[in-house]
């Protein structure tokens, strides 16, 4: 999976504000997309001025989700950024 390129992520936007991602897209090394449905998500706590366990570093209105998806028929854990002041989504490494 590419890591820190920005990706396509369908996601419910609830009344009360909070985003919830569905599904992520994007493309592999051959340059072909590959879809993966979220199966579960917990959003991380805000903290702004600290780097993540992924060493990305974060600001206030960066927004970051721990994620399950099955990829070749095995549960994985990934992370994903949304940068409110961009509307950009990107991948943990």
């Amino acid at each position: 999976m590419g890591k820190g390129a920005p990706i396509d992520v369908i996601c419910q936007h609830s009344r009360d504000g909070t985003i919830v991602p569905l599904k992520i897209r994007i493309r592999d090394e051959d340059g072909e997309y590959q879809a993966y449905t979220i199966q579960g998500f917990r959003e991380e706590e805000r903290m702004g001025g600290i780097t993540s366990v992924d060493g990305r570093y974060m600001n206030t209105h960066i927004s970051a989700y721990t994620c399950q998806i099955r990829s070749f028929g095995m549960k994985r854990t990934i992370r994903l950024y949304y940068d409110e002041e961009s509307r950009i989504w990107e991948i943990g490494q």
